[in-house]
């Protein structure tokens, strides 16, 4: 008899800003593919003797590519029960959610989707500020760093990534930030348009860096690290600048 499928946003990584509906799909899961994201205590949920399957990508790392992730989903789905495929943050944001959706509709598979809380917010909350402000920003863009191949892409829109005006938030941009910065630039992006770094959101070791565009450009480019970050720049609330 064919299972069903929940895809859970995990949020962040903070166990606690799990939705009630997300922790009552744990609960009941039989199977939870998960993200390497959304493992750790977030797992706590699940019930005992459930098969908890790693299916994770890492950029720079050894990762299980999206179709053999999307096969299993559909072959623990055709065994039966209750599959959770967890996913970090909300899954509908660079969260590769499209293709085993699709995956599942050809199998003829049912399935729902339980939102996360997406990163940027809770970067945001715990930088202290808001991602739109009245008068100096009324526009948010979320834009990924990276292409399939781990490159800057190529068809990004530059004239509206370049808005001062707008609050931008880069996915998965820690190593090619340096290159789209300097787009940005010749595009007529500010210098000293502030910045902002945010690794490791919601968990022990979470950090968050101020700075211009120009400086958090030349600081990644000096040595990226492997953690999970976003990048924000624009009109951001005045805050604490831990270098200029």
């Amino acid at each position: 008899m064919t299972g069903f499928v929940s895809f859970v946003g995990a949020g962040p990584g903070d166990p606690e800003l799990l939705t009630l509906k997300a922790a009552d799909r744990l609960k009941h899961a039989d199977a939870i593919l998960y993200d390497d994201l959304s493992a750790g205590p977030i797992l706590s949920h699940a019930r005992p003797g459930a098969d908890l399957v790693g299916v994770g990508k890492r950029a720079g790392r050894p990762s299980p590519r999206q179709q053999h992730v999307s096969r299993l989903l559909v072959e623990y789905a055709q065994g039966g029960g209750r599959i959770v495929r967890l996913k970090s943050g909300d899954g509908g944001l660079f969260g590769r959610l499209e293709e085993e959706i699709l995956a599942l509709r050809a199998a003829g598979i049912p399935y729902e989707i339980v939102p996360g809380v997406a990163s940027p917010l809770a970067a945001a909350a715990a930088a202290g500020i808001p991602l739109t402000r009245r008068l100096t920003a009324r526009r948010v863009q979320f834009v990924t760093g990276h292409d399939a191949e781990g490159r800057l892409p190529s068809d990004l829109d530059l004239d509206a990534l370049a808005d001062a005006a707008a609050c931008t938030v880069v996915f998965m941009g820690k190593r090619t930030f340096p290159d789209l910065a300097a787009a940005l630039i010749a595009r007529g992006l500010p210098p000293d348009t502030p910045a902002m770094l945010a690794e490791a959101i919601s968990t022990p070791d979470a950090s968050t860096i101020r700075m211009s565009v120009a400086h958090l450009a030349e600081h990644l480019a000096a040595g990226s690290g492997d953690k999970p970050a976003l990048i924000f720049y624009g009109p951001l609330a005045d805050g604490e600048e831990v270098s200029a």
